[in-house]
């Protein structure tokens, strides 16, 4: 893995719990044959003493320094191994404390069940609580590092991009919770196509699929209907970022569609990505697969949440939210630590969210200060394919288990792709 990523499954989960566990186990076991070593050498030893002559001619005291060491090794293989599974523990906590204050929101008796089973691991160790509060509170003190380091301009643009941070935590509205749903009517729109094409094949990787928004410039989705070679039909579906700086305009996505998911109201953006997956053919039940930039992040979440479609594989860039998913959707989000839009999901989750295989890549997309963080390159749709190509070359186990998803496209035997404009309905520009 580059040293310049980081990969978790949530914001204070580094790796897969079961997978520190196996660790810990294959330790101990370590630990067991250096004890069977260091018994056989002591065997060993007492057979060379006990019989006359050999002592002259073999190194006793080599051998039993030998047997000396194996039982420092032993030592050394148990400690680390009950420190491992500890730590395995205390990642165990972090996840259920978030899985829990989680569940409250929606399903209390299933909560209680959580921290019923919390409070037996907290008393397993009394050491385990203060271990899983450092690492959230580990979580909390970095998850914004990155925002300090942009160009000072005078001293005006670090506080600037260190609020957007403070301001997604604080008002909680970075994380999309469960059964949260968008409320209010979105402003009408219409949805066109206004180009379509055969590909020649699916995505082979993270870069591969985010070159694949939309292309043409009018356009704002892109919707792959895929027939398989069972004859079963699925849908993806490329969906840009914000494309307008105005409140209100022709464009749906614009700033006041950002202001609307962000604060959990239906926006015309989200209407017209259902309006798009329509048109293309989606049906209620149909899986749909979702690759989204900025603002469709929080167009993805809500799909992927609330809509009837089946969506099983979430990809976001630069998401100022992130969603609550089940543990059959896998969630895959590229976060650059210096971008003022994706930190303003106030770092997500601690315990992670969606399937075990699901992970948040984190880097810093430009350490160097500049004019640049002024029009905030980092966020934009270049800066975050260098980051995906990174995970690509990355030999992280939950990067290669990608390359399934990538295989199970490929399996595909007709691509149909039609890209959509949407537009407010009566809108007219001044």
């Amino acid at each position: 893995m580059s040293d310049d990523l980081d990969i978790r499954h949530g914001g204070a989960i580094a790796v897969d719990t079961q997978v520190l566990r196996d660790v810990g186990v294959r330790v101990a076991d370590v630990a067991a044959h250096f004890a069977d070593v260091q018994a056989s050498i002591r065997r060993a030893h007492g057979i060379i003493v006990d019989a006359p002559g050999f002592g002259a001619v073999l190194d006793t005291v080599a051998l039993w320094a030998s047997g000396d060491r194996a039982g420092e090794l032993q030592a050394r293989c148990e400690e680390a191994s009950v420190g491992t599974l500890l730590m395995a523990d205390a990642y165990e906590l972090v996840e259920l404390r978030a899985r829990a204050d989680a569940l409250a929101l929606t399903d209390a008796a299933a909560a209680d069940a959580l921290y019923s089973r919390i409070e037996r691991l907290e008393a397993s160790d009394d050491r385990l609580g203060g271990m899983a509060d450092m690492l959230v509170a580990g979580w909390k003190d970095g998850r914004y590092a990155g925002l300090a380091s942009q160009f000072d301009l005078g001293g005006v643009m670090a506080p600037l991009f260190v609020s957007g941070g403070l301001l997604g935590s604080a008002l909680g509205l970075g994380k999309v919770h469960p059964g949260s749903t968008l409320s209010g009517r979105a402003d009408p729109v219409t949805v066109r196509p206004v180009a379509t094409s055969r590909p020649v094949g699916t995505p082979a990787s993270l870069a591969d699929a985010f070159r694949r928004l939309p292309g043409a410039p009018e356009a704002q989705i892109r919707i792959d209907r895929l027939t398989m070679s069972d004859g079963s039909t699925q849908f993806i579906a490329y969906i840009k970022g914000t494309q307008s700086p105005y409140f209100g305009a022709g464009d749906p996505w614009d700033m006041k569609s950002n202001a609307e998911l962000y604060a959990g109201k239906t926006s015309a953006s989200y209407q017209a990505t259902l309006d798009a997956l329509a048109a293309a053919g989606a049906r209620p039940g149909d899986r749909v697969d979702l690759f989204a930039h900025s603002q469709a992040g929080m167009i993805a979440s809500h799909l992927a949440m609330e809509s009837e479609f089946d969506v099983q594989v979430m990809v976001t860039a630069g998401s100022p939210t992130e969603p609550t998913l089940r543990e059959d959707q896998l969630l895959v989000q590229l976060v650059h630590s210096d971008d003022l839009v994706s930190s303003l999901a106030g770092g997500g989750s601690p315990g992670g969210t969606g399937s075990p295989d699901s992970f948040t890549v984190t880097r810093e997309g430009d350490p160097s200060d500049g004019v640049q963080d002024v029009w905030m390159d980092t966020h934009w749709m270049h800066s975050y394919i260098v980051t995906a190509e990174m995970v690509d070359a990355s030999d992280d186990p939950r990067a290669v288990a990608l390359d399934d998803y990538w295989r199970m496209l490929d399996e595909a035997e007709v691509i149909e792709s039609t890209q959509y404009r949407a537009e407010r309905t009566g809108w007219a520009a001044p």
